[in-house]
């Protein structure tokens, strides 16, 4: 069993009111959701963005099967989790409408708690079984004065009408869009004037251990490395993104979550449950086992503890954005300043 030690460094649609409500069946218009597409492996291809980095069929299959190996109560997603939805209880505002997309799904689900004060809440996923598994799995009495929909649907081709929400929640889901500016957008489109962008994604030093024993290994019984983990956006971009999205008010913080394991193996299955395993388009299908055998041994002996436990660092993006309205604050133009800096060191001192 995995070890709990945690460290914190810095398609179908279902709706229920209460817990005696019965369910609400929807489907998605053809323009954004195709059943042919779906079982074909082709769906959501209707993607304008020729950027093609993940394989979206393949990451389904591992929401897919991730939905099956989700733990009830993960001490890293709950963390994450509780610390984006943290910032609702800054704002004084209610939100009407609120997307939840992809991720940690089920942690939003279950962490709201009444904040926000929203209404209507709908949850959206690529992956059937992982809406079916969030959906069934929460008790009556969790939310249950939200009106919760269910839905089937992609980051990528958001099946939702422009200006319809007031609030979009994404935690752990969107670093694995293949154009995530062009995500953002959308998501941006989705949301009313004043409406509040709140997402967390995996930033460039996640897995940092894991990126450096992987490397060795392969260099050393492969004499070259094949991309074994997937690039991710660093803390710099991620002001950006918000600013080429068109968000008002951006901001931008980071955390760092180092999380111990009995074994690299124990990391590589925590990775499976979470659906963040490989689905890289450019990827290596096959991975020798004495290449396997290798990076776990490097992953000991370059960062195990004295306790035999192995470190893993996630390194967690909070991106904070609004959508423009009149009542927001604005930026004085440039020269209306009545005190200068001058001024204000004299009064203050130069602090030297």
């Amino acid at each position: 069993m995995r070890s709990s030690l945690f460290y914190h460094t810095t398609c179908s649609l279902w709706r229920r009111r209460g817990p005696t409500a019965k369910p609400y069946y929807c489907f998605l218009s053809s323009a954004s959701f195709s059943t042919a597409d779906y079982d074909n492996g082709d769906a959501f291809q209707s993607n304008p963005s020729k950027v093609k980095i993940f394989d979206r069929h393949l990451k389904r299959k591992h929401r897919d099967r991730a939905a099956w190996l989700l733990r009830p109560n993960d001490s890293f997603v709950d963390a994450v989790a509780e610390n984006l939805l943290d910032r609702l209880e800054d704002c004084k505002k209610t939100f009407a409408t609120a997307l939840c997309l992809g991720g940690s799904l089920q942690a939003v689900r279950q962490l709201l708690r009444g904040r926000g004060e929203i209404d209507k809440l709908i949850m959206m996923d690529t992956s059937y079984d992982m809406v079916k598994r969030c959906k069934s799995s929460l008790p009556d009495s969790c939310n249950e004065n939200i009106e919760t929909s269910y839905v089937v649907g992609d980051e990528e081709f958001l099946p939702i009408k422009e200006s319809s929400v007031d609030l979009v929640i994404s935690c752990l889901g969107l670093h694995w869009t293949n154009d995530l500016p062009g995500a953002m957008i959308q998501c941006k489109l989705a949301l009313k004037p004043d409406g509040l962008f709140l997402a967390a994604i995996l930033g460039g030093e996640t897995l940092k251990e894991l990126r450096i024993a992987c490397t060795v290994a392969q260099m050393e019984r492969e004499g070259g490395i094949s991309p074994r983990l997937s690039p991710l956006a660093q803390v710099r971009d991620a002001g950006n993104l918000l600013t080429r999205a068109g968000f008002a008010l951006p901001g931008v913080d980071v955390d760092e979550y180092v999380v111990r394991y009995k074994s690299a193996l124990d990391l590589i299955e925590h990775l499976r449950e979470m659906g963040e395993t490989n689905a890289l388009l450019q990827r290596s299908n096959i991975l020798k086992r004495e290449t396997a055998l290798a990076t776990a041994a490097i992953y000991d002996a370059l960062f195990a503890a004295e306790d035999g436990t192995i470190p893993a660092t996630f390194q967690v993006i909070y991106m904070t954005g609004w959508t423009e309205h009149p009542s927001q604050q604005k930026a004085k133009r440039r020269g209306s300043a009545t005190v200068s800096f001058k001024d204000i060191q004299k009064q203050f001192g130069s602090g030297g």
